[in-house]
């Protein structure tokens, strides 16, 4: 269940998980929310393929911004086969020039959730549930596949 937005429209603390009709009938309310909304449903295929069971979404497109610039997912390696994902998809293992080849294809960035996000060691899902601006605990969105 997604949660209504608080004050500071980002979703209440901690993990949100929901179904995908929520999610899109949420998330999908404008021609331009919906375009990043096809990008994400492209990059799950592969992601699904390799055995992942479930990703966790940030980015200001799980805010209650109107136009949101992108959103960011950590998806979880649990039972992920690297050597299929990597061959299906080489873009979830390219982070240079900060994942414009990312951007580009599915208009998000990924990341795996259990990687360290910066040199404190907090993995991105740890990352993900932190204001960047603020610092205060906001709430992210988890899909199973």
């Amino acid at each position: 269940m997604i949660p209504p937005f608080n004050s500071d429209d980002n979703l209440p603390a901690g993990i949100h998980l929901t179904d995908w009709k929520s999610f899109s009938v949420a998330f999908g309310i404008s021609a331009h929310r919906s375009r990043l909304i096809s990008g994400l449903v492209a990059a799950m295929v592969p992601l699904r393929q390799a055995g992942c069971k479930r990703i966790y979404i940030d980015g200001s497109f799980v805010t209650a911004k109107v136009v949101p610039n992108d959103y960011d997912v950590a998806w979880d390696p649990l039972g992920v086969d690297l050597l299929l994902l990597k061959s299906l998809e080489p873009l979830f293992f390219d982070f240079a020039n900060a994942r414009a080849a990312q951007k580009a294809k599915f208009l998000g960035e990924f990341f795996p959730s259990s990687q360290p996000a910066e040199p404190a060691g907090r993995t991105f899902l740890e990352f993900f549930q932190v204001d960047k601006n603020t610092g205060n605990q906001k709430g992210i969105v988890a899909l199973d596949l």
